[in-house]
């Protein structure tokens, strides 16, 4: 008598949101789970402005990743409902959220995204990040049953988006909660945003560690250009859009060394991500009040349908 053949199990397809407030680590988790940088990031809040997907393929499922902009009370400006308006949409029919805290601190935009999620459906997780910078771990316990004791989680993971620690099995619980079905993108696609959209992205990403507080978050990048030469090589044309004239004069530099720097970092990234020799170049233009003009932040990029 022969053994009957293992029965394969289901493929397994649906959306993850990764929600939480300004710089905890969302985007480093979903990156470093998808093996490649999708969502830019730095040590600065609200470095994410955009709903941003990212697609994990393997044998067994694909996990479409949704990370959003970090929920914060203050929505001083429109460019602030706007993000604001973007991560809140994303719980909306997902089937997995995870809700990634800063180790054991908590502040009020904790309090203020906890309290959206509760009215969420769908399975819900939380992961406790950095936790290796943890000094007292006897507090993180009882900081977790705080947590748990507001809302209820189907699974608590603590662990480290940055150094990997319990992406793991943190993964293969996503898999499995899943519901079944096809592939919804290609097995290669790692994203559903276009080239042109991440080359402005690494572009912001590199003003965000370059500047001080102030400037990043009164810039945005629009890229004019984005075009393959007879050549073979990529030519980008960048505009950094700023509020006022000194701050043109702060990214620019002495010399216009520090716009330099800004480029050649960006390009670096760029030729890796585009598998391409790449020529970038950069503007810096003044443009009043960008971010409290909703038509202008629409033409910018800043679309709540995505």
């Amino acid at each position: 008598m022969t053994d009957k053949p293992e029965q394969q199990a289901p493929f397994r397809c649906g959306y993850v949101a990764v929600l939480g407030r300004p710089n905890v680590g969302k985007s480093t988790l979903m990156n470093h789970i998808l093996g490649q940088k999708v969502s830019i990031t730095s040590r600065k809040p609200q470095t994410t402005r955009h709903r941003v997907l990212g697609i994990y393929t393997d044998d067994e499922a694909q996990i479409l990743f949704v990370d959003t902009p970090g929920i914060h009370r203050k929505e001083a400006r429109s460019i602030n409902r706007y993000m604001n308006r973007a991560a809140s949409s994303s719980m909306v029919d997902v089937d997995v959220l995870v809700f990634v805290v800063d180790g054991t601190q908590w502040t009020d935009d904790d309090e203020f995204v906890l309290e959206k999620l509760k009215q969420a459906r769908g399975k819900k997780i939380l992961f406790v990040n950095k936790v290796d910078k943890i000094e007292d771990k006897e507090a993180l316990l009882p900081h977790i049953t705080k947590i748990t004791d507001q809302c209820d989680f189907d699974a608590v993971f603590p662990g480290s988006a940055l150094r990997g620690q319990n992406l793991e099995q943190l993964t293969k619980t996503l898999k499995q909660w899943l519901p079944e079905g096809d592939l919804f993108y290609p097995e290669d696609y790692i994203t559903d945003r276009s080239e042109r959209f991440m080359a402005a992205e690494l572009i912001r990403e590199k003003l965000m560690r370059t500047l001080g507080d102030e400037i990043p978050y009164s810039s945005t990048v629009e890229i004019e250009q984005f075009k393959f030469k007879d050549n073979g090589v990529l030519h980008i044309n960048g505009l950094i859009l700023v509020e006022r004239p000194g701050q043109k004069a702060i990214i620019i530099g002495k010399g216009g060394q520090r716009l330099k720097q800004i480029g050649r970092d960006s390009r670096i990234e760029m030729e890796e991500l585009f598998d391409s020799k790449v020529f970038l170049e950069l503007w810096v233009k003044v443009k009043d009040g960008w971010a409290d003009d909703e038509r202008a932040l629409k033409s910018l990029g800043y679309d709540d349908h995505r």
